[in-house]
């Protein structure tokens, strides 16, 4: 992936392997961005129908910072298998950000 801007209007991509092995080309823009705040951005998958909104939202809260990530519109996707379903999105979102504080906290 090239490097991110968080500006509005920066589309990136990225590829993803589904439960079957799969390959899902996920299509983002940057919607929103409020500088040490929050960030918004579409997902898309190239050849399929449907858009949906993840926010990533920062907190101070202290010394630390809370991350609440929210992704919406999973109900515009495809019903074609488990992959769409808000169960595996769950799944993926805590590995992701699980991964994030485990790299976070050693820096």
């Amino acid at each position: 992936m090239e490097d991110f801007k968080p500006e509005v209007g920066f589309k990136f991509e990225f590829d993803g392997t589904g439960s079957d092995g799969t390959k899902y080309l996920h299509l983002c823009k940057v919607t929103e961005v409020i500088p040490g705040k929050k960030l918004t951005h579409s997902w898309q998958y190239r050849d399929l129908a449907g858009e949906s909104f993840v926010t990533w939202e920062l907190f101070n809260e202290g010394s630390k910072t809370r991350l609440k990530l929210t992704h919406t519109g999973l109900e515009t996707f495809p019903k074609i298998n488990k992959d769409f379903g808000r169960e595996s999105f769950s799944y993926g979102w805590t590995h992701l950000t699980g991964s994030l504080a485990d790299f976070l906290e050693k820096e």
